[in-house]
């Protein structure tokens, strides 16, 4: 519970300020378990900290509303809405120097320094294993080496950042960085350095753990989306999922899968490839992760600007078994869910070695389609016909909880107007700050 929001919204609403200290003080006593004076001392201090800030004006402490919220944007959910919302993002950072910078909407950035390519990511740890930080640290540690490897880089180093809520056990730190370092010692990749705080400090009652970990890595040749072309064929390895599989399975009764979650299979192929002489060949790699294949084949066919054509007949038998069977019996779309899985695009005379090199790691891999010229689009070819496969609003639904937050949803094209109106706003300020900080800089 965030007791500051809290306080805000029922200012807003107009209720009476000790009808407000009286509810807070009731609910931090329920959840905290404390003293009734504490607690009371507690939301007189909340209030008066909230009335001090509701006078601010300025570009400094207001921002325009876009009168949409993450969640029925879609934000973080890896489809239609979350996908725009990051271009809009790209747009405020606007053009800069990086070889492949955050408008191409790769999972990593690069830059050029000292004759080598410098690659840098951070990934966010998956909010509903907030309760199991092992795990959450295991699967973003290894989503995080992942984008650094799918760049065609060697990672060399970790960073990390934990944020637990007021009431968590401390020792939700120490298992989360277990997790992290299990990977990390696993292929060899030192955590050197991160940040530890609380979330929103005093203000947020409960135990909800977040955070993320971010790689550091060293390429000689980039493998970026970009670098696609038609004429490639597309080969993808067995996934078995990760953070999201994982989640998937603990909140729908298949604890028994989260198993097959826990591998290194990804990463011991990319070293392979990387050590092999086809890997200059490769033309990009990526993982399939963002809204599964569904959305990644859409982001790639954007930024490559070519059409990509997916066989649907090739591509079930790329997940790990259990884990097909566990979609399978939710119903879950394994096309629009995160399988963890290396897609890479390569000419089609490199295919077969490509494969042999991944698969003495161990991991099965074969084409699943290919790269044509064509205003930028995907396909599904099913039984020969060729199918829509843009990706949908959210990724599929793979909780009991997303089910039903995926039955309510605003028109799209009215939300769109509120995100760009406020994403505008951000790119004056930032314009407008800008140039007062460039004064001052030349007075200096």
């Amino acid at each position: 519970m965030d007791v500051e929001e809290y306080v805000r919204r029922k200012i807003a609403d107009g209720t009476d300020e000790e009808s407000i200290q009286k509810s807070l003080t009731d609910h931090i006593i329920e959840i905290k378990k404390v003293q009734s004076s504490y607690a009371s001392a507690f939301s007189d201090a909340v209030i008066a900290e909230v009335k001090n800030t509701l006078s601010l004006k300025g570009d400094l402490f207001e921002f325009v509303h876009s009168g949409v919220k993450m969640g029925e944007f879609g934000v973080g959910s890896r489809g239609t809405g979350d996908f725009f919302a990051h271009r809009q993002i790209a747009r405020i950072i606007g053009k800069t120097s990086a070889s492949v910078g955050v408008d191409e909407m790769d999972d990593a950035g690069a830059v050029c320094a000292g004759g080598n390519f410098i690659v840098c990511t951070v990934d966010g740890m998956h909010s509903r294993l907030s309760d199991y930080p092992f795990l959450a640290g295991f699967h973003v540690t290894r989503a995080t080496l992942r984008d650094v490897y799918v760049m065609g880089a060697k990672p060399i180093m970790l960073f990390s950042d934990i944020h637990v809520a007021d009431d968590g056990d401390v020792a939700k730190i120490f298992d989360y960085t277990a997790g992290i370092t299990t990977v990390g010692d696993a292929m060899e990749v030192p955590l050197v350095t991160g940040s530890t705080l609380r979330i929103g400090g005093d203000m947020v009652l409960g135990t909800r753990l977040t955070g993320c970990v971010g790689a550091v890595g060293v390429a000689e040749h980039l493998t970026a989306r970009k670098s696609m072309q038609p004429g490639d064929v597309l080969l993808m390895t067995e996934g078995a999922g990760g953070g999201t599989i994982a989640t998937a399975a603990i909140y729908s009764g298949f604890p028994e899968v989260v198993e097959q979650t826990i591998n290194l299979n990804f990463l011991v192929a990319c070293e392979k490839l990387m050590k092999s002489e086809v890997f200059s060949h490769i033309h990009s790699m990526t993982d399939v992760t963002n809204g599964g294949l569904r959305g990644d084949a859409f982001e790639m066919a954007e930024t490559a600007s070519c059409r990509i054509v997916i066989d649907e007949n090739s591509i079930a038998s790329l997940v790990e078994p259990h884990v097909l069977a566990m979609l399978e019996t939710l119903q879950i779309d394994y096309l629009g869910v995160s399988l963890d899985a290396l897609l890479i695009a390569a000419p089609p005379e490199y295919a077969e070695e490509i494969c042999r090199v991944v698969e003495s790691s161990g991991v099965p891999m074969h084409q699943i389609g290919f790269i044509e010229k064509g205003s930028p689009s995907s396909v599904l070819m099913v039984d020969g016909k060729e199918r829509d496969f843009s990706p949908r609003f959210r990724e599929s639904a793979y909780t009991p909880v997303k089910k039903v937050v995926d039955t309510e949803i605003r028109n799209f094209e009215e939300m769109k107007l509120g995100v760009l109106n406020a994403a505008e706003a951000a790119i004056k300020k930032k314009k407008r700050v800008l140039k007062n900080l460039t004064y001052k800089k030349k007075e200096f």
